[in-house]
């Protein structure tokens, strides 16, 4: 992702968090909390909406899919030439680090906001590049991966630079959504394996 590119994108997410914090995220921490190196807790935990997006095998991955585990959302697409492939990198490396005394990992799960060119065949070939335990979703179109992003507070703009060739501008937020699919935590980075670690331990934790 060119320098203007990855600006643009932390600035639309940036901007997409704290509007979507005012009315949702960003309420008073409990004193009880432990403090994240790089997010916020989501306080009362907020159930995720109702969904219907498509997993990297075709099928169907609604909100039922998040129930009885842990899980890492984050979007971005198989085009993306650098943020997207470090940070799911990290999050590889973060999966692997947890002492085997933890709670189960959570699943990952890399969500397209590039539905035109991410189809299932697509993620399938991408996603278990950096964990074969990844889950890639995409939608049916590119509205319908949108609307389910701003849902959640996530930046999406799409830079056309000829018909066939674009990049896209997405917030770098992992949110964490817990067995309940409730979003926990929202963490903003810029991610390394041992802070993805070490926040996933303190939400994982906390009381809900």
């Amino acid at each position: 992702m060119k320098r203007s590119t990855w600006a643009s994108s932390v600035i639309i997410g940036c901007a997409a968090l704290l509007g979507f914090g005012a009315a949702l995220l960003w309420q008073r921490e409990s004193p009880a909390l432990p403090v994240l190196t790089d997010g916020q807790f989501v306080r009362p935990r907020t159930p995720l909406p109702e969904f219907d997006l498509i997993d990297d095998h075709g099928r169907p991955f609604t909100r039922a899919a998040l129930v009885g585990h842990w899980t890492l959302l984050y979007f971005g697409y198989t085009n993306c030439p650098d943020l997207c492939p470090a940070t799911l990198t990290s999050l590889a490396a973060m999966e692997k680090s947890l002492p085997a005394n933890a709670a189960p990992s959570p699943k990952v799960v890399f969500v397209s906001v590039d539905a035109r060119r991410d189809t299932p065949a697509q993620l399938a070939s991408y996603v278990p590049y950096f964990d074969p335990g990844f889950v890639g979703v995409t939608a049916a179109d590119q509205a319908h991966i949108e609307a389910f992003a701003a849902k959640l507070g996530i930046a999406v703009g799409i830079n056309h630079e000829t018909d066939a060739s674009y990049t896209v501008d997405h917030s770098s937020a992992i949110l964490v959504v817990d067995p309940a699919a409730r979003l926990a935590a929202v963490l903003t980075g810029p991610f390394t394996a041992d802070a993805l670690r070490a926040d996933f331990l303190r939400i994982s934790s906390a009381a809900s």
